[in-house]
């Protein structure tokens, strides 16, 4: 079955305290970006990677492909308003039935078992997302107080999303609402279920100054 990884990258780097948007940050003298899609060429190099930038980061993109000889085939869609938006601007390139993985542009130490996983999994499900578990206590706010809840219950949501194209396609077709959080909860709207498959804590999101030090620890220990 034919498989798309749609890589959406809009961050503008204003928790990480930088003018540079966060997916152009270097780990290891290379940008996470490209860590990332490294990652997804390694599990499938036939796979087809859409790559969402906003227009304004284009030409930079471009110009970190030049300087790091980067040549991983993909194409480019532009960033919309949301990543809603985004996401639905990179669905335009999905001009085939298959399989379809939606991944952060800032995800770069997701695990081939993960992806793979996904995959599989999705070819039968329709809909697959990866979480990991909640290690640390929970507390649920209630007006002036909170009180603490059953972490066993709640589980951190990860990327790639992989959901049947057409399906994918359809649930994108809504109107935009803000509690658009993900591809899963766009999925969902429509009353399609979601399966959850086990992800990897390597697999974080690099947002902050904190985790870019995470990350610089991760490619010590990590091959990707």
């Amino acid at each position: 079955m034919l498989q798309y990884a749609l890589i959406v990258a809009g961050g503008k780097g204003l928790r990480m305290g930088c003018e540079l948007p966060k997916q152009f940050l270097p780990i290891g003298g290379k940008p996470v970006l490209m860590r990332t899609i490294e990652a997804f060429y390694a599990y499938n190099p036939e796979i087809r990677i859409i790559l969402v930038l906003p227009c304004s980061q284009q030409p930079y993109w471009a110009e970190l492909c030049r300087e790091h000889h980067f040549s991983i085939p993909h194409r480019i869609a532009d960033g919309g308003e949301t990543r809603f938006h985004s996401v639905k601007n990179g669905l335009a390139f999905v001009t085939a039935p298959g399989l379809v993985g939606v991944h952060d542009g800032v995800r770069p130490f997701v695990s081939r078992e993960v992806i793979a996983r996904c995959y599989e999994l999705a070819a039968e499900k329709q809909a697959v997302i990866p979480v990991v578990d909640v290690v640390e206590t929970v507390r649920h706010l209630t007006g002036e107080g909170s009180e603490t809840v059953c972490r066993d219950e709640y589980k951190l949501v990860q990327t790639p999303q992989v959901f049947d194209a057409g399906l994918l396609k359809q649930a994108y077709e809504q109107p935009y609402t803000p509690h658009f959080t993900d591809d899963a909860s766009v999925v969902e709207a429509l009353g399609n279920p979601v399966f959850l498959t086990a992800g990897n804590r390597e697999n974080i999101k690099i947002t902050t100054p904190f985790d870019l030090k995470i990350a610089t620890a991760l490619l010590d220990s990590c091959s990707i």
